[in-house]
């Protein structure tokens, strides 16, 4: 990898474009290829400049405040983090231009690379994937939009090892080169705070697989209308292996009546036997589980590997996390819900919903379908939060009559008197919002942590 950025990035002028996580480690394997060359670095941070990891460093340039963007039009060569928005300046920045650690990333290991991405379920599959290889015992790294920036592998990777990256729309947004494997999982109303469109947001996501050749694969979610209508319109020269829980693709991944099958086109197996007990509830895991069975059988891992790992998965945190039982109510954390469809979902796959806690921060997502599942949930109560949790009372009142109490709350740590007097005993009080959590905290982890502490007494 240093050899090849060295090859890419020598002679032009660069600018780091935000200074985050990310932004940090590509300063990182930029200073170890090239460590006297004059950098440029942005942020909105006024104090950018003073991170520890910059002292000393005197072939430094910095652009911050809120004019920071000015400097993507100084450089060869904008290395753009993933949290940073740029599609609204005018006149846009040549897409030529634009690169990142997902585009170096992929430019270098993409033939390596099983990548997933999806509105809802990429951090499961993902890690189910990269659980199902390590079992295999398989060299993998898990890396991207999970929490881990991929240069911070550079120095274990070799030309064996298996590399499972999740990836955003935004760090999919400026990529022109698709993994070996790409795995497509849905597409939903989400981040419409940082698109021009729903569209653009789409297309973002498309990248994953849009360059994709012959010789790749690509694993979808087929009865998912509008990815298929995008693979449709696409007329990709990948292998293609949907998969879905209605219908019977073959090839690609379906279930019957007792177990979940792969089918080659030829010849079919069976997987996983839905009699089996699995730490991942719900069919909406069912899918991510049948996405990962699709990667792995592509990637040529065992079945055995795939259906001890699908046994022993325990999930994740903030993802129908299950809190405890207190006061003999059972405490579920679905942070992660920030759409209407995983809220959907998370009711689905738990027994004796009492009560739910919606609503955050308000992007302009849809709730009339949420609401229309709602009244005929059999969830007795609702704990509305923030302007998404107005919203979402308003559409419930257009619904009249309806079962359900609403409680409307204006914080997050309001919340422990009513769960506990609102609940029954034997029931689930259940956080899944359906919207995004910036309204009081950073980011959905910290609003699932907060809920974790609020409940258990």
């Amino acid at each position: 990898m240093l050899e090849f950025l060295k090859q890419k990035l020598e002679g032009k002028s660069i600018v780091i474009l935000g200074f985050g996580r990310e932004g940090q480690s590509s300063y990182t394997l930029i200073r170890e290829v090239f460590p006297e060359k004059h950098l440029l670095i942005a942020d909105s941070n006024g104090e950018a400049g003073d991170h520890p990891l910059l002292k000393g460093d005197k072939n430094l340039e910095f652009y911050t405040g809120n004019n920071y963007l000015d400097s993507a039009r100084c450089c060869d060569y904008v290395m753009k983090s993933p949290g940073v928005r740029i599609n609204h300046l005018q006149p846009p920045i040549p897409s030529s231009r634009i690169i990142s650690q997902t585009s170096l990333f992929l430019e270098r290991y993409g033939r390596q690379v099983i990548g997933v991405t999806g509105t809802k379920g990429k951090s499961t599959t993902s890690s189910l994937i990269h659980h199902i290889l390590q079992l295999a015992g398989k060299d993998s790294c898990l890396v991207g939009n999970i929490g881990s920036p991929a240069f911070n592998f550079i120095s274990r990777i070799h030309t064996e090892t298996m590399i499972v990256f999740e990836l955003s729309s935004h760090q999919l947004e400026y990529t022109g080169i698709s993994p070996h494997v790409s795995v497509l999982l849905n597409l939903f109303q989400e981040h419409l705070d940082a698109y021009p469109s729903y569209e653009a947001y789409q297309r973002a996501k498309m990248n994953i697989a849009r360059f994709q050749g012959q010789g790749d694969f690509l694993i979808y979610h087929a009865s998912d209308e509008l990815l298929a209508a995008h693979i449709s319109a696409a007329d990709s020269k990948a292998h293609l292996f949907p998969f879905s829980l209605s219908e019977q693709h073959r090839p690609g991944v379906f279930r019957n009546e007792s177990s979940v099958c792969f089918s080659d086109g030829r010849v079919e197996r069976v997987i996983w036997k839905l009699e089996q007990k699995r730490y991942l509830k719900g069919e909406h895991n069912l899918k991510n589980i049948m996405a990962a069975i699709g990667a792995c059988v592509v990637s040529a891992i065992p079945d055995e590997a795939m259906r001890e790992g699908i046994l022993t998965f325990k999930g994740l945190e903030h993802r129908l996390e299950y809190v405890g039982e207190y006061r003999q109510i059972h405490f579920y954390n679905d942070s992660i819900a920030t759409i209407p469809e995983a809220t959907i979902e998370a009711v689905k796959s738990l027994p004796n919903v009492g009560t739910l806690i919606l609503g955050g921060f308000d992007r302009g997502i849809d709730y009339r379908a949420l609401a229309c599942f709602l009244v005929t949930s059999g969830v007795r109560t609702l704990v509305l939060l923030g302007a998404a949790g107005m919203r979402i009372g308003e559409c419930m009142e257009t619904l009249k009559p309806h079962p359900q109490k609403i409680i409307y709350i204006n914080r997050f740590d309001s919340l422990k008197e009513i769960v506990f007097s609102e609940t029954r005993p034997g029931y689930s009080c259940l956080l899944s919002p359906a919207a995004a959590s910036y309204d009081e905290f950073a980011n959905f982890e910290e609003r699932g942590k907060r809920f974790r502490e609020i409940v258990r007494v």
